[in-house]
C-alpha cells in the first residue's frame, strides 16, 4: 500500500477508504487518530510529520542465511578494522556537521531577531508605536509563513520536533521520509523563521532531528537518489548500524541546542534509545565532544565582533556559577512545593496539549491553506500579545547601584525602556520583547529580587502558558524545551519572591528549579535533565536539591498522564512497544495471539515460482516460513510424514529472486557457488519490494527456486504456551520484526508454526480490540 496524504482529523481504514472522524473529544487517548481495524493483524498507518504513511518495522536482527555466513567466515583483519574505523569516522562527522548547522542556525537567528528588535526599538524611541507594531508583526508573519509553507508543500514530515518519530524509529519502526535531504533542507530554514519570528517554540527538538538526519545521510551514502556507491559503505546497509549512528545524532542534536555534551548522550539513553550498549555510549560521547569542539571553537570567533548581532557570550547558557548559597533545613519545604507544583502543571500541561492537538488537527485536516493560515493565526496573536502586554505593566525606576546599562531599547539587555521615561524601564518588555533564549537569560539573572515586578511575572507566566499550548502543533519545525523552561522559570522566580526572607536560595535560582521541576512533570525524564541543568547554568551547588525537584515533579506527574512524547506517539499512531508489558498480558499466550490471526502462509524449501508469485500478489506479509517435508529433504530423527522448518525468508528476497530470475528447471537444492554468484551478500540487506514491474512469462511459471540459501536458518522462535509479556520483552531488546511461534508438541503431518507475531500484534490496543474481555483487568503496568 502506498502513502496515503492526509491529516491526522482525517480517519483511515486499511481498505483504502476514508471516513470523517466523529468528535474529537469522545477519543480516548488509547485511541490513536489513525484507526486500526478490529482486527489483531492489519496494516499499520501512521503520522509522520503531518503525514500519513505506510508503516512497517524495522529488522535489527542478523540475517544468518548461507550468504551472510559465507561473507561472514572470509572477512579478513582488514575488513574488520575498515568496518570499526568507518563507525568512528562517521560518529565524528555527525557531530561535525551537526555543530557546524547549529552554528548556522544560531547565527541566522541572532541576527534576523536582533535586526528586527532594533529597527522595532528605533520606532518605540520616536514614539511611533503603532509603526513598532505593524513592523514587528509583519516581520513575524514573513518569517513564519516561509517556514509554514516550506513544511506543508515540501516537507510534511519537517513539522513538530521530530523526537517522538526518532524516539520510534529507534524503537523499530520504519518512519518514510524522515531522515531525508529535502525534510533536513526544511528542517533548517524553517527552525530559523520560526524561532526568529519570536513563536513560542524552541530549536532544540528540531535540532535533534537535523542531527539523526545527518547521520542517516552519511550511514547511507547521501539521499535515496544520489547515492555514493563506495564498496566500505556496504558494512553500514544494515538497519543495526542505521540505528546506532541515528542515536549518535540525536546525542549530537541535544548536545548542540543545550551545548551540554554529558547530557545530550544520557538524553539518548533515557529518552529515545530503546537498545543500548557500551561500545554505543563511546561513540555517542564522542559525537557529543566533537560538537561542542565546533561550538567553542565559533563562539571564539564571535568573540571578536565577526557574527554581526550574535555577542560575545560563552560555552554555557545561562551561567548562574558567581552565585553562591548555603542550605538550610527549612528550604526543604519550597523545593518540595516547587516540585509538586511542576508535576502538576507538567502533567495538566500535557492533557490540555493532547486538546488542543486534536483541535488543531480537525482544522488541517481541510487542506493546506488552512495549516499555512494557522500558523499566521497564531503568529500574529503572539506578536500582538508580545508587543502590546509591556503598556499594562508599570514602569520601574532603574537602580543607580547596578553596573548594567539601564535603560536600552536595544536587541538584548536586563532593562527594555519601552514606552518608559527616561531612566525608567519596563520589566515586562525585558522578558517579553526579546528572543527566548535571552528571555531564559533574563529571568534566571540572579541578585536581582527587585528586577521583575510580581504582576509582570504572573502576566509572563500565564501568556506563555497558553501561548505554549496553542503554538505547538502548527506546520513548523518546532520543539517544546525552551517553552516549557519559560513557563516553568516563571512561577519559580513568583514563588523565591513569596518566599522572599524566609530562604537563602537566589530568586534566579528558584526559577532555574521551576524550569526544571515542568521539564520532569512534562517529560518525565530525570538524570538527562539533571545534567542538561547543570551544563546550562555551570552551578554544581545545584545538584542535590535539582535531583530532589526533578525525582518529586515526575512521580507527582507520572500519577496522572504519561509523558508529552507518549502522548504525541499515541495521537499519531505510531506502534511503539513500551519497555514494560500490562499485567493482563501474564494472562495470555502466545498461541492465543496465533489463533486470533489468519493462517499462516508457508512456502516449501524448493518452491514452485508460480506458488511464489501468487502468495506475492495475494498477500502483503514480509516474511513467509520456510519448511521442508521429511521425503524431498530427508532428515535424520524425523518420522515419515513430519515436517522441518527450515527457517523464515523474507519478502523483499523473494522479489529479488524474481527479478534476477534465478530459477531452476528441476526441483533440486543448488550448491553453494551457484547463489554466491548471483547474489552479492550485501544487495540482500536492501529493501526491494516492489513486485508490480516483475514479469514472469508462462513457461517461468513452471519452474522451481531453491529458497534454502537465503533463508534465515535461525529466526526466533517461542513456544505456543509463552506468556504475551514475556514476547513482548523479548521482541523489544532484541528489535525483532517478526517472531515465530512453534507448538509445544510436533505432531506428525502437522505444520511445525503455528503462527507468526508482529510489532502489532503485540501492542496492547490491538490486543484489547481482538479480547475485548481483558479490558476488566487491566491494571497499574507491571515493573
Amino acid at each position: 500500500m502506498g502513502e496515503v496524504t492526509n491529516h491526522i482529523g482525517t480517519s483511515i481504514n486499511y481498505n483504502g477508504e476514508e471516513r470523517e472522524q466523529g468528535d474529537a473529544e469522545s477519543n480516548t487517548l488509547n485511541q490513536p487518530l489513525v484507526k486500526a481495524n478490529r482486527k489483531l493483524s492489519s496494516t499499520p498507518l501512521a503520522l509522520v510529520g503531518t503525514k500519513v504513511s505506510h508503516i512497517e518495522s524495522l529488522d535489527y536482527e542478523i540475517n544468518e542465511n548461507d550468504l551472510f555466513k559465507h561473507d561472514w567466515r572470509k572477512r579478513s583483519k582488514t575488513q574488520v578494522l575498515q568496518y570499526i574505523f568507518l563507525k568512528w569516522t562517521f560518529a565524528c562527522l555527525v557531530g561535525l556537521f551537526t555543530g557546524l548547522i547549529a552554528t548556522l542556525i544560531n547565527l541566522a537567528v541572532e541576527n534576523i531577531a536582533g535586526y528586527k528588535l532594533l529597527a522595532v526599538g528605533h520606532f518605540l524611541a520616536q514614539e511611533r508605536y503603532v509603526t513598532g507594531l505593524m513592523m514587528f508583526a509583519g516581520a513575524n508573519l514573513g518569517l513564519t509563513l516561509i517556514a509554514s509553507v516550506l513544511c506543508v508543500c515540501f516537507a510534511p514530515t519537517a513539522a513538530g520536533p521530530g523526537i517522538p518519530e526518532i524516539k520510534a524509529y529507534l524503537n523499530g519502526i520504519d518512519t518514510p521520509n524522515m531522515f531525508g535531504a529535502t525534510t533536513m533542507f526544511v528542517k533548517i530554514v524553517g527552525s530559523i523563521g520560526a524561532v526568529a519570528a519570536g513563536l513560542d517554540l524552541g530549536k532544540e527538538g528540531p535540532l535533534v532531528h537535523i542531527g539523526t538526519c545527518i547521520a542517516s545521510l552519511l550511514g547511507q551514502g547521501g539521499t535515496d537518489n544520489h547515492r555514493i556507491k563506495w564498496r566500505w559503505l556496504r558494512y553500514f546497509n544494515n538497519d543495526r548500524d542505521r540505528r546506532d549512528l541515528i542515536t549518535c545524532g540525536s546525542a549530537a542534536g541535544v548536545c548542540a541546542a543545550f551545548r551540554s555534551p554529558v547530557g545530550g548522550v544520557l538524553f539518548a539513553l533515557e529518552e529515545v534509545a530503546t537498545w543500548w550498549r557500551s561500545a554505543l555510549l563511546w561513540r555517542t560521547f564522542f559525537s557529543t565532544a566533537v560538537v561542542v569542539v565546533v561550538l567553542r571553537g565559533f563562539i571564539e570567533i564571535c568573540k571578536s565582533g565577526k557574527c554581526g548581532l550574535f555577542g560575545s557570550g560563552g560555552l554555557i547558557m545561562f551561567d548562574v556559577s558567581h552565585v553562591t548559597y548555603t542550605y538550610h533545613v527549612t528550604d526543604i519545604i519550597p523545593v518540595t512545593l516547587i516540585g509538586v507544583i511542576g508535576g502538576v502543571l507538567g502533567s495538566l500541561y500535557n492533557h490540555f496539549l493532547h486538546k488542543v492537538l486534536r483541535l488543531y488537527n480537525l482544522i488541517n485536516a481541510k487542506g493546506k491553506i488552512h495549516k499555512v493560515l494557522l500558523s499566521l493565526s497564531v503568529s500574529l496573536f503572539t506578536s500582538v500579545c508580545l508587543y502590546g502586554l509591556p503598556f499594562l505593566a508599570t514602569c520601574k525606576p532603574c537602580d543607580p547601584s547596578i553596573k548594567e546599562r539601564c535603560p536600552t531599547n536595544g536587541r538584548s539587555g536586563n532593562f527594555k525602556q519601552f514606552h518608559c521615561p527616561k531612566g525608567h524601564y519596563s520589566d515586562l518588555a525585558t522578558l517579553l520583547l526579546t528572543t527566548n533564549v535571552d528571555a531564559v537569560r533574563n529571568i534566571f539573572s540572579s541578585n536581582t529580587p527587585n528586577e521583575f515586578s510580581m504582576g509582570s511575572l504572573w502576566i509572563f507566566f500565564v501568556l506563555y502558558c497558553i501561548l505554549g499550548l496553542f503554538t505547538f502543533g502548527i506546520a513548523t519545525p518546532s520543539g517544546l524545551f525552551l517553552p516549557i523552561i519559560l513557563m516553568g522559570s516563571a512561577y519559580g522566580r513568583m514563588l523565591g519572591g513569596v518566599m522572599g526572607s524566609y530562604t537563602s536560595i537566589d530568586q534566579g535560582l528558584y526559577a532555574v528549579l521551576g524550569a526544571a521541576s515542568l521539564m520532569a512533570g512534562s517529560m518525565r525524564m530525570t538524570v538527562s535533565l539533571c545534567v542538561i541543568f547543570l551544563e546550562l547554568t555551570n552551578n554544581l551547588l545545584l545538584l542535590p536539591i535539582t535531583m530532589i525537584v526533578l525525582l518529586i515533579a515526575k512521580t507527582v506527574g507520572d500519577s496522572f498522564n504519561p509523558s508529552i512524547y507518549d502522548i504525541i506517539l499515541h495521537l499519531k499512531g505510531l506502534p511503539f512497544l513500551e519497555a514494560n508489558p500490562e499485567p493482563w498480558m501474564r494472562n495470555l499466550s502466545v498461541g492465543d495471539l496465533g489463533d486470533a490471526k489468519p493462517p499462516v502462509v508457508t512456502l516449501q524449501g524448493v518452491e514452485k515460482v508460480a506458488r511464489i508469485v501468487d502468495v506475492l500478489k495475494n498477500t502483503t506479509h514480509n516474511a513467509f516460513p520456510v519448511l521442508d517435508e521429511a521425503q524431498v529433504v530427508p532428515q535424520v530423527g524425523l518420522a515419515n510424514g513430519a515436517i522441518e522448518l527450515h527457517g523464515l525468508i523474507l519478502r523483499a528476497h523473494l522479489v529479488k529472486v524474481l527479478k534476477k530470475r534465478w530459477f531452476l528447471t528441476e526441483k533440486r537444492r543448488t550448491e553453494e557457488w551457484e547463489v554466491r554468484e548471483k547474489f552479492p551478500w550485501d544487495e540482500l540487506a536492501e529493501r526491494e519490494d516492489n513486485f508490480d514491474d516483475v514479469a514472469i512469462t508462462s513457461s517461468e511459471m513452471q519452474m522451481y527456486v531453491d529458497l534454502h540459501p537465503l533463508t534465515n536458518t535461525t529466526p526466533y522462535t517461542v513456544m505456543e504456551n509463552m506468556s504475551v509479556a514475556k514476547a513482548l520483552v523479548l521482541f523489544r531488546q532484541v528489535g525483532l520484526w517478526h517472531l515465530l511461534i512453534v507448538p509445544k508438541i510436533q505432531v506428525s503431518g502437522m505444520s511445525p508454526v503455528v503462527g507468526i507475531l508482529t510489532r502489532q500484534d503485540l501492542r496492547a490496543y490491538n490486543i484489547l480490540q481482538a479480547f475485548p474481555h481483558l479490558e476488566k483487568s487491566k491494571g497499574r503496568k507491571a515493573h
